[in-house]
């Protein structure tokens, strides 16, 4: 590890470096059949036969096997040079298993054990919470990769800092509420890219794509091995902003509209926990349907719809929303609306139903504050929720 988070988190894994072999440094072989054969190999200098069968049997040691219950059956050397004009020399020692008070040493069934491996893994012990109450947790506009503020070291630790702290706010919620079901919204913005502003903030922007890209998979890995073990049911909706579009051409995407760095990082989180399906399988992961750009999901009851926020104007929440339920969208179900984009905390009711605009991750904006005068003020929002009542919002900072 190093003193920075950043680069950890950021560290690509690659080949060590292959040492230089000396006469000293060949290497060594342990072969074990299931007839009660073990055969050793012993890669090393020239050396006497005593010297080289002392090797084999530390090898037998090594591994777990007794040397003292194995008899030498053959012996054969074999010299070559090297490529550096020196002699090498490969000695190979045949054992057979000794008797010992009239048994002979047992050799492991290596079938027996994988069956054991399976029956394992066939029946996992895993109890988690249940409960009738979901419990939220809502986030967006990390814009990993830009300069402004603390830059992406900052926000990458106040991100992680604030999912633990989500956690530890659900254990003290759980004394108020039976929670069976957490949920984790991810609402979009969480790279910078390269596309906003037609591409203006191109210099101001300290990572590369793959790069921010790569923090946003990984902060999200987090929230999974967080969250996962808290809940029998656990649920996972990412929905794309407008700072994850792959590509603009004239200052318009031009692909699908679910086309996004935002989900598609949720996606390859999906496929590695598929991969563990004794800790991992009874997560669900939800992004939109091909061009859409929202998902509406049931959470305890109580239908919840997840957008950026970039499709309307500020303020005009309400009336998209209707819109969207006068045009026959799953939205005119819902009875919360989560919401990104614009940055700062804003929960607004209207009849039932209620909207919650969650605050950035990033610490702010520069040309925002420049345009205002208002920095930002980062958090995440958490919720309960039950059959379409939201209370007990609050802001984790």
């Amino acid at each position: 590890m190093s003193d920075s988070l950043l680069d950890d988190i950021l560290a690509i894994p690659v080949a060590p470096a292959i040492p230089k072999s000396t006469r000293a440094d060949f290497s060594r072989k342990l072969e074990v059949k299931l007839d009660g054969t073990t055969e050793a190999t012993v890669n090393c200098a020239a050396a006497p036969r005593e010297e080289l069968e002392g090797k084999a049997r530390e090898l037998l040691e090594e591994y777990g096997l007794k040397p003292d219950a194995f008899a030498v059956t053959a012996f054969r050397v074999s010299k070559w040079t090297m490529a550096n004009g020196e002699e090498g020399v490969s000695a190979r020692f045949s054992f057979h298993s000794r008797m010992f008070g009239g048994e002979t040493v047992d050799v492991l069934d290596l079938n027996e054990l994988f069956d054991l491996i399976e029956l394992h893994r066939a029946s996992p012990v895993v109890v988690r919470p249940s409960g009738e109450h979901a419990f939220i947790v809502a986030l967006g506009d990390m814009q990993f990769g830009k300069i402004d503020g603390d830059g992406p070291e900052g926000t990458l630790r106040r991100v992680i800092e604030c999912i633990n702290r989500a956690a530890d706010a659900l254990a003290w919620y759980r004394k108020r509420f039976d929670i069976g079901h957490i949920h984790v919204a991810w609402l979009g913005d969480h790279v910078e890219g390269f596309v906003s502003q037609g591409g203006d903030n191109a210099w101001r922007t300290q990572l590369t794509l793959s790069e921010q890209t790569r923090l946003v998979r990984r902060v999200m890995m987090h929230a999974l091995q967080v969250f996962a073990p808290l809940a029998e049911r656990v649920t996972m909706v990412a929905v794309p902003g407008n700072h994850g579009e792959p590509q603009r051409f004239g200052k318009k995407g031009i692909t699908r509209y679910d086309d996004s760095h935002d989900t598609e990082a949720l996606i390859a989180v999906s496929e590695a926990a598929a991969l563990d399906p004794l800790h991992y399988g009874h997560v669900e992961f939800y992004t939109p349907e091909p061009d859409e750009m929202t998902v509406t999901l049931d959470l305890a009851g109580t239908v919840t719809s997840h957008a950026h926020g970039h499709q309307f104007r500020p303020g005009q929440h309400f009336k998209w929303w209707g819109d969207q339920t006068f045009g026959g969208s799953p939205i005119g179900q819902a009875t919360l609306l989560l919401l990104g984009h614009l940055h700062h905390l804003h929960v607004e009711e209207s009849g039932l139903r209620t909207m919650v605009q969650v605050p950035a991750l990033e610490a702010t904006s520069k040309w925002w504050e420049h345009a205002t005068g208002v920095r930002g003020n980062p958090g995440i929002v958490v919720a309960v929720t039950k059959d379409g009542h939201t209370g007990q919002i609050e802001v984790v900072r």
